[in-house]
């Protein structure tokens, strides 16, 4: 039996068709442009693994991934995981696994939609912001930034106040994050697969380059980066992502790292990196696609679905005998 190994992908185009090569050269695999159309309710999509490079952009494969989750494909990401992140949820998250980050806001959105009525609906906002207190704890320079995106969009560094509330009006919408500049001597980029392959990259974010280099950092900083890298990759479930680091006086703070879908593009990483990133995708596609994965109760999706004996969970999670409790079950 052949497993079927799909990706969902917009523009790009070098990182996919890579992928697809390096997967279909594995006997019993098959990788290819998955197609999504019309899906029924009930219907598990054809596909063992799908890979998704695109849905934080089309609402509709959102959707449509969520529906493949619940019914036996293994997406990457998990749309029912990574859905509920933010950036600050991330900042708040990391100083708890032992990584430092700068200091951060979270500021309300400065506009809103018509139905919105400022004197109705926004009775729990703090009105006006307490503007000198949020600039005293971050301090200037700082970036302002979305809390939700990326790709370098909506960001500005400011240098003082009027430079920041110039931004922030100009920012409608958008939910915003006030942070502490880092004057970084060293920018280090890694890129998760997996739960356990961490690739730390060299990257230039003024130039917006990578650049090709192997143990560019000291033996223990490399370390500290690899550890805060893990434990921020598996505290939020990402089977993809990057992680992004600004080291200022030997310091690695985590500036960026919910990045579900991270540049894979080989003129972004250059040959050097792109390779070792085909390769370990590939092999993790192959790996998902055999072990499969499991839910919140330790059951494998594909194999509730297959085994439909019910199965009741305590309040700790141990599974109970279903003979012993079926007469209290409603």
């Amino acid at each position: 039996m052949t497993e079927r190994i799909g990706i969902i992908v917009g523009w790009e185009d070098s990182f996919p068709h890579a992928f697809i090569d390096k997967v279909n050269q594995t006997p019993g695999f098959r990788a290819e442009f998955a197609k999504l159309g019309g899906i029924r309710e009930s219907d598990p999509l054809p596909y063992r693994v799908l890979i998704d490079r695109i849905s934080h952009e089309v609402p509709y494969y959102r959707i449509a991934l969520k529906h493949a989750s619940l019914t036996g494909s293994f997406v990457i990401n998990d749309p029912l995981w990574w859905n509920a992140d933010d950036k600050f949820f991330g900042f708040s998250l990391a100083p708890k696994l032992g990584v430092k980050v700068p200091r951060t806001v979270v500021l309300p959105q400065r506009s809103y939609i018509s139905a919105i009525d400022p004197k109705r609906s926004l009775r729990n906002l703090e009105y006006p912001l307490d503007w000198e207190g949020i600039c005293d704890y971050v301090k200037f320079p700082a970036v302002l930034k979305p809390a939700e995106g990326g790709g370098w969009k909506n960001v500005s560094v400011v240098h003082n106040i009027d430079e920041l509330l110039t931004a922030y009006n100009a920012s409608e919408q958008l939910v915003m994050t006030l942070q502490e500049f880092v004057d970084f001597t060293e920018y280090v980029r890694c890129i998760c697969i997996g739960k356990s392959y961490i690739l730390p990259t060299k990257w230039d974010p003024k130039k917006r380059d990578y650049i090709p280099a192997e143990h560019f950092l000291p033996k223990a900083l490399e370390n500290e980066v690899l550890d805060g890298a893990w434990a921020i990759n598996n505290a939020l479930g990402y089977d993809m992502n990057s992680v992004e680091f600004a080291i200022c006086d030997g310091v690695p703070y985590a500036i960026d790292f919910t990045n579900p879908a991270p540049d894979m593009d080989v003129w972004s990483l250059h040959q050097f990196y792109f390779d070792k990133v085909v390769d370990a995708m590939a092999a993790f596609a192959i790996q998902a696609a055999r072990e499969g994965r499991t839910n919140h109760r330790g059951y494998a999706f594909r194999e509730w679905f297959e085994d439909p004996k019910p199965r009741l969970v305590g309040a700790c999670g141990e599974p109970i005998d279903s003979a012993a409790t079926a007469a209290s079950v409603p």
